[in-house]
């Protein structure tokens, strides 16, 4: 089915209003396309070591939203101009102009599978939902996991290498900390691999669904630990769990997470938040305990090294595949 796009010109300082507008006239899932540069809460949201460079910012914005041709198009964006007029009465909002055009017809929900198929990490075979294990593969150790919002398929060379140094030290019932989980498969593949309990921390609430449904689709047993104020860590009655919070600078997470309790931590972060992350990583792990990280760029191995040295923790190995490496690390 072609769907109507549309694009309505605006400014960055306006859209926050200009979008509240649309939504109170029944339109929602709005795009938002502009040159702000991005904040470092933002840049460390993205979870890439390399942000994109900027252009100029001249203050303007976009943003897209899509209409079901079958639907009375004509009397919604009636009652979007009506309101775009009145904002434009008391605000600048810029031209307000809006364009239209026609998406391809496509499948949007499932057109996006033939990029993501299945693949190996050593004896690890990574499969999606749609795709079939072969006769040849059943006797590798198999992941089951879709791409979502939580991002993490085990296709970043920095995921293949926290699952290499996973599988190189995991041993049988160890406790996991795996900080920044996403997609929960640093921890599954722990579990996988022999480890007895894993209990994952993230900022970003989209996690729970991700977490929840790839532990569904390994066999992991799931439980939600919460957020601030409705806590409920059972270590061990679950094998995973799933804590939201901040480890690097929220005592209540750090007394939650507890002290000197991981034999294995995990942390495929950026390099810039595994420095701050350090003393709260170490205090986690038992005495002997080991801490995997990677998300590092090669040229900033020196700078996670010093933290974690000044941490207490005492370097064992570095790995690389790429431009990326893996540091690995014992109390």
């Amino acid at each position: 089915m072609k769907w109507n796009r549309y694009r309505l010109s605006t400014t960055e300082a306006a859209e926050d209003i200009v979008i509240a507008t649309l939504s109170e006239c029944g339109i929602e899932g709005v795009e938002i396309v502009d040159k702000a540069p991005l904040t470092e809460d933002e840049k460390k949201q993205m979870f890439v070591d390399i942000a994109p460079e900027p252009e100029a910012d001249d203050g303007s914005a976009f943003l897209y939203f899509y209409l079901d041709p079958a639907e009375d198009t004509g009397e919604i964006l009636n009652r979007v101009k009506e309101a775009l007029d009145e904002l434009k009465s008391w605000t600048d909002i810029g031209s307000g102009a809006i364009d239209i055009s026609e998406t391809e017809d496509v499948d949007w929900i499932n057109n996006w599978k033939q990029y993501f198929h299945q693949f190996t990490v050593d004896d690890l075979l990574i499969i999606p939902s749609w795709e079939e294990v072969s006769e040849e593969d059943r006797d590798k150790t198999i992941l089951h996991i879709d791409p979502g919002t939580a991002f993490g398929t085990g296709m970043h060379e920095t995921t293949q290498l926290c699952i290499r140094q996973i599988r190189k030290y995991i041993q049988q019932g160890d406790e996991v900390l795996d900080i920044g989980t996403g997609s929960g498969i640093l921890s599954i593949v722990a579990l996988q691999y022999g480890a007895g309990h894993a209990l994952g921390t993230d900022l970003d609430p989209c996690t729970e669904n991700a977490v929840r449904e790839n532990c569904d689709a390994n066999g992991i047993t799931y439980g939600f630990a919460g957020m601030p104020g409705a806590w409920n860590i059972s270590h061990g009655q679950t094998q995973m769990e799933l804590l939201l919070g901040n480890l690097i600078d929220d005592p209540e997470v750090q007394e939650r997470v507890g002290r000197n309790r991981y034999d294995k931590i995990l942390a495929n972060i950026l390099a810039e938040i595994l420095v701050p992350l350090m003393p709260a990583a170490a205090a986690a792990a038992k005495p002997g305990g080991i801490l995997i990280t990677s998300g590092i760029l090669a040229e900033k191995e020196s700078l996670v090294r010093e933290a974690a040295e000044n941490a207490g923790l005492t370097w064992i190995e570095t790995t690389r595949q790429g431009e990326w490496i893996s540091i690995t690390l014992k109390k």
